[in-house]
């Protein structure tokens, strides 16, 4: 008798569940169905705009509560949802169950155009507007249009100046949360996640890992369509194609000078400031960019990984082994619109012009003397810092200069690499060869402007004034 009641008000329970199972809510506007009043009710607010549920941290508005209940996981660090493969956490259950699938490898959601799989609906979603060209979503500051929502809303804040994600190491805010906010935090982690399987180098984000297996593949995807230049990174090619377009978007408002790449404009604001953030922890040395100290490292590990496929000489420097590679093909892309002179490296470019403009963009706030150079700006400031960072390794004596250096050893090893091709006679330093040629063709180019006697050598002529003004 019990046993037959039991069976009955299960019957009744299913019967229950089916009729509800045949209710229908649908949505007026857009057609959608769903079993449940309330869940239609929320949806609602996505026709309506309306968002009822407010953040009272940061003000952040949402349309269904759930939502600002993940909302509010930013602000607080909670994370009450663990992978129990590989421990790790979650704000959200729907990003648990995404992330299983990466150890079981699931990907339920299949493409029936091109038959590609993904781990979420969501993915799929997006992923079929590429075959559509359906882009919903639209800025109405400026009407770009997005095929997603978040890119949307991630492009709105470009508009606002809103940057919703803070550093809580060292203040930093972010317009992104998933990409650039990751990313720094791991700047002060010290994180790097991702492994190069090659030679074993660690990055703290999977498209610098992908960049740098390129390395090892030489594989560059990124082609330029007015030279047919190829590149290993996108963001170069867009870099590179401002030298065709002469386009220089950014602008030092200190000096009015204008730059290809926004970070040669920060780089070059160093020169002015004189700031050098980037410090190397095993010798000190200091620099004004970042490349520069991880060029500078390799000179402590001697790490050479950019090699020439012609010569095998090796480069610390990329753009070392790219300039290095036009003595072999004798290129020389850049050229000068006033003489019509040919450069190797767009550098070199750069400071010859000054020789046209007079230009001399570096300024010595010790006794107010300008440079064309940078390297003879450097050099003048040692003169007032008595700065000798370059040390003969046998004798001990120091230099300002590491041309200077390298003359000095000569007198150790007895080496003169500069030879006279009339007489056969060598010397030390190409200067004294200068000097001696000038014997053989009679050139006297150092003139007394007292008397009018002609030298071979300016100190020659240094020497001679004395005679006029009495000085010994």
């Amino acid at each position: 008798m019990e046993m037959s009641k039991k069976l009955k008000e299960l019957i009744s329970h299913e019967d229950i569940i089916k009729e509800r199972q045949k209710l229908s809510y649908d949505c007026d506007v857009c057609g959608k169905s769903f079993t449940k009043k309330s869940h239609l009710t929320k949806h609602k607010h996505i026709h309506k705009g309306e968002r009822p549920y407010h953040c009272d941290i940061c003000g952040k508005s949402f349309s269904q509560s759930s939502a600002l209940t993940s909302h509010i996981r930013i602000h607080t660090g909670e994370k009450p949802y663990n992978c129990d493969i590989c421990g790790k956490s979650f704000s959200q259950s729907s990003h648990l169950t995404t992330h299983i699938r990466i150890h079981t490898g699931e990907k339920p959601f299949h493409c029936d155009i091109c038959d590609k799989s993904f781990t979420v609906g969501s993915a799929l979603t997006k992923h079929r507007r590429i075959h559509t060209g359906e882009k919903p979503y639209h800025c109405d500051v400026c009407g770009k249009s997005f095929s997603d929502s978040s890119a949307l809303t991630k492009h709105r804040r470009i508009h606002s100046g809103e940057k919703p994600y803070h550093c809580d190491v060292c203040g930093k805010s972010f317009r992104d949360r998933s990409i650039n906010f990751i990313m720094h935090k791991r700047v002060h982690t010290g994180e790097t996640p991702y492994h190069c399987d090659i030679c074993g180098k660690s990055f703290s984000g999977n498209t610098d890992l992908t960049e740098h297996k390129r390395i090892h593949t030489g594989e560059k995807p990124y082609h330029c369509d007015v030279c047919d230049k190829s590149f290993s990174r996108n963001s170069t090619l867009t870099k590179h194609r401002r030298i065709h377009a002469r386009e220089k978007p950014y602008h030092c408002d200190i000096c009015g000078k204008s730059f290809s790449y926004s970070s040669h404009l920060t780089s070059h604001i160093h020169i002015h400031t004189g700031e050098k953030p980037y410090h190397c922890d095993i010798c000190g040395k200091s620099f004004s960019q970042s490349s520069g100290i991880t060029a500078h490292k390799r000179i402590h590990t001697g790490e050479k990984p950019f090699h020439c496929d012609i010569c095998d000489k090796s480069f610390t420097v990329g753009s070392a082994l790219t300039t290095h590679k036009r003595i072999h093909t004798g290129e020389k892309p850049y050229h000068c619109d006033i003489c019509g002179k040919s450069f190797s490296d767009s550098s070199t470019l750069s400071t010859h012009k000054r020789t046209h403009s007079g230009e001399k963009p570096y300024h010595c706030d010790v006794c107010g003397k300008s440079f064309c150079y940078s390297g003879n700006f450097i050099m003048h400031r040692r003169i007032h810092t008595g700065e000798t960072p370059y040390h003969c390794d046998i004798c001990g004596k120091s230099f300002s200069q590491s041309s200077a250096l390298t003359k000095h050893k000569r007198i150790h090893t007895g080496e003169k690499p500069y030879h006279c091709d009339s007489c056969g006679k060598s010397f030390s330093d190409s200067s004294d060869l200068t000097g001696h040629k000038r014997l053989h063709s009679g050139k006297r180019p150092y003139h007394c402007d007292i008397c009018g006697k002609s030298f071979t050598k300016s100190y020659n002529l240094t020497t001679h004034k004395r005679i006029h003004t009495g000085e010994t």
